[in-house]
């Protein structure tokens, strides 16, 4: 007797071959029926014999292809309409789109064989089938179809067309699929002279990246800068030219052997490098490559994942390439060609340029093996727009998040999809792509404006708040910076109604009274909400958010709270004039600004032991403190007490400031410095949980990317009865905001910021 089912399956499950999966399941069951694309996901009419049907539904759910991630299966007996056959039926619409996009993935072992083969596709750099390729950079609308994306502008020749039709090719339905005779074409530009032709122009940047000199690569989600990262000459002109003073460079290693040779890497970090996001790991470094990350303890590698980057290295490339964001300085990632060279020129001798276009920007990930597991550290290339979180709302949510280290967090039928990373929003063209992803998100799942609600950060001067004000929605309400990175957390384990104590240190934050937050301890749910119950003492800081650069300047602020200082102006410290200054500004009251940022305490004590000139870029001071602790051997901690219901850290830079004048190793100090941070915290938690009766701990903000710092928060609470979680799927970084954002949002009853 036969008998039908009807099926949806959401989750990512178009653009990763999933219906050509679903037809040879169908085939080989014996099953008629059809599938096709619609805008929840993937729709399936299936009809035959009972058993047929129950090993098809079970091989469904069990045998998925790579690059899917089912979020839910539902099926429902349906009518048999007598069909004979199984086919993959055109998309349709009939309502907004809610399928979960596809992050872009890496070349699979499949293509890059075939790759260096004889045949069409013989060193094609846009070489891909429907377990790789590219996806969100080349998607412009849903479904995802070949006509609504930026390959369109290539028709399919009787070869690719073949295979696209062929239900046993793993090619059947890949969009993007192309070969050399019918699909877009790289070559390269230079002063000398434009050279045609896939092979000749790899083979030309293989050369020049050879000679030393800087080759501006369109890859997946943008430009690359690249250079040879053992030639330090090389990479100091890149330094120079892209106006980066310190900041670290990540690295393309040619293979995982490769990568074993300069960092460790332990299982995880390689589940990483290795994973079909295909992001930066950071990872101690085994060697120094001179001036591609000074002054740091860790190395970002990454791996191949285009087809161009193993042509590349076939091509003679060398075996270690620097891999930048093509920009100056800070600016977003170039993606478009006439940008590409625009802003480029005078930085990259050479242009390696790709035809087909793309879609939107999209930068490299960033991930480490961290003290509590797998974290990312920018959330971009490989995961976004993944969804991270379900939550239990019928309406649509857009949290705008903050506005360093952008990103944002679009909630459709429950489903929270967080952005890639945009970039810090005082920067013009961050701004631009901040405005043009929450445009492009929207448009794309046809959000309804009227019952959007929009979620900002409580700083009325923030330009994300400032554009979500403009947004044309009434609904609108203000999360408190901390609350969110407390919630982002439990937003990722869907723990609503989850009581914690929810530890958030970073550098700065708008606080409820005004003041500069960033010290802070809650007790509370995202149900519930977070009252604020224990913080860092409060100082002032000189100059407000731009003392985040001197280092000095925020010791002023810290130092003036202790007796007896001695000359800072003599050695060993050699303080320059900004601190005196600065401590004039504070007795007169001047551009000064209460703080209780534990990301303000760091920079005061890298000034101490050494660190007094300006940050080259954002947390410096703080990633240089690390990296010397490292190099010491723990000998104790100093005193951070709590004293009257407040860190204190009065006794903390007290001991520090005797150790130095008296000669103790700065390493040394540095070390005893992060142990005090991890117990300070780990017994503010415990008296709290115990004032609560909670037991799990929530870690966030962008000081708990100090690895170290876990590291100690672990060891000391190892024998605790407490639960310790921090984030995974989104940064604990500004990065995560607004999914915490989103999640507060949801449960928001008014239009006020909630404690």
């Amino acid at each position: 007797m036969t008998a039908a089912r009807s099926i949806r399956v959401s989750g990512v499950v178009q653009g990763v071959g999933f219906r050509p999966f679903v037809f040879r399941l169908a085939r080989a069951r014996r099953l008629a029926g059809w599938v096709l694309n619609e805008e929840t996901g993937v729709n399936i009419h299936v009809e035959g014999a009972e058993a047929a049907l129950d090993g098809f539904l079970s091989d469904l759910a069990a045998q998925p292809p790579p690059a899917a991630r089912i979020n839910a299966i539902e099926v429902h007996p349906s009518e048999a309409e007598g069909l004979q056959e199984f086919k993959i039926l055109e998309s349709r619409r009939r309502g907004h789109p809610t399928v979960r996009i596809s992050p872009d993935l890496p070349a699979c072992e499949d293509c890059l064989a075939e790759l260096f083969e004889s045949g069409p596709r013989h060193l094609y750099p846009y070489i891909n089938c429907t377990n790789c390729g590219p996806r969100y950079t080349v998607i412009e609308s849903l479904p995802y179809d070949r006509r609504n994306t930026t390959m369109k502008h290539w028709p399919l020749d009787s070869f690719c067309a073949a295979q696209y039709h062929d239900p046993a090719d793993r090619r059947f339905h890949a969009q993007p699929v192309a070969c050399s005779v019918c699909g877009p074409h790289y070559f390269l530009e230079s002063e000398e002279a434009v050279i045609a032709g896939d092979a000749a122009s790899i083979e030309r940047a293989a050369s020049l990246l050879n000679a030393g000199s800087i080759v501006a690569i369109k890859g997946i989600g943008g430009y690359h800068l690249a250079c040879d990262a053992r030639n330090a000459s090389a990479v100091r002109a890149l330094r120079e030219r892209k106006f980066r003073k310190e900041k670290p460079f990540a690295v393309m290693a040619r293979n995982l052997e490769t990568a074993r040779a300069l960092a460790d890497l332990n299982a995880q970090s390689e589940a990483l490098l290795s994973s079909s996001a295909r992001p930066i790991v950071l990872a101690s470094a085994k060697l120094q490559l001179p001036e591609v990350a000074p002054d740091n303890h860790e190395l970002g590698l990454m791996l191949p994942y285009a087809p161009l980057h193993h042509l590349l290295f076939a091509a003679g490339a060398p075996d270690v390439l620097v891999m930048t964001s093509a920009n100056r300085s800070s600016e977003p990632i170039a993606y478009e060609d006439d940008e590409a060279r625009r802003r480029l020129s005078g930085i990259a001798d050479g242009f390696l340029i790709g035809e087909r276009p793309i879609a939107r920007r999209v930068d490299d990930s960033v991930a480490r093996a961290g003290a509590f597991g797998p974290v990312i550290l920018r959330r971009s290339r490989g995961y976004a727009p993944g969804a991270v979180a379900a939550m239990p709302v019928d309406y649509p949510i857009l949290a705008v998040g903050a506005d360093l280290k952008n990103a944002i967090t679009l909630v459709v039928h429950g489903q929270a999809f967080v952005s890639q990373h945009i970039g810090d929003l005082d920067h013009y063209q961050a701004l631009q792509s901040f405005r043009g992803a929450i445009q492009d998100l929207t448009s794309m799942y046809e959000v309804d404006w009227e019952s959007m609600l929009i979620v900002h950060d409580a700083h009325p001067q923030y330009a994300s708040t400032v554009h979500a004000l403009d947004l044309p929605s009434a609904r609108k309400v203000a999360i408190q910076h901390h609350r969110a990175h407390i919630a982002s957390v439990l937003a990722e384990r869907q723990a609503w109604d989850t009581r914690v104590v929810g530890v958030s240190f970073d550098g700065t934050g708008y606080g409820d009274d005004g003041t500069i937050w960033g010290g802070e301890f809650f007790a509370g749910s995202v149900a519930a909400g977070f009252e604020r119950v224990m913080h860092l003492r409060k100082t002032a800081l000189p100059g407000g958010d731009a003392a985040a650069r001197y280092p000095v300047q925020c010791a002023a602020g810290f130092l003036a709270e202790l007796d007896r200082l001695p000359d800072f102006s003599a050695s060993p410290f050699h303080f320059p004039s900004r601190y005196y200054h600065s401590a004039q500004l504070l007795k007169r009251r001047v551009r000064t600004f209460d703080t209780t940022s534990v990301g303000r305490l760091f920079d005061a004590a890298a000034a101490l032991l050494g660190f007094v000139r300006e940050s080259g870029f954002e947390g410096q001071a703080a990633m240089w403190l690390e990296h010397i602790a490292r190099s010491a051997r723990l000998h104790g901690a100093y005193p951070f007490p709590v004293i009257d219901g407040e860190l204190d850290f009065r006794p903390l830079l007290e001991a520090v400031i005797h150790d130095r004048l008296h000669g103790r190793d700065s390493a040394e100090i540095a070390r005893s410095f992060q142990r005090a941070i991890a117990q300070g915290v780990c017994e503010a938690v415990s008296m709290l949980c115990e004032a609560h009766r909670i037991d799990v701990v929530v870690l966030s903000g962008g000081v708990f990317q100090n690895d170290l710092l876990l590291d100690d928060v672990k060891s000391l609470l190892s024998s605790a009865p407490l639960q310790i979680w921090t984030n995974a799927a989104v940064p604990p970084n500004d990065g995560g905001i607004s999914l915490g954002q989103a999640a507060l949002g949801a449960f928001s009853l008014s239009g006020e910021p909630r404690a």
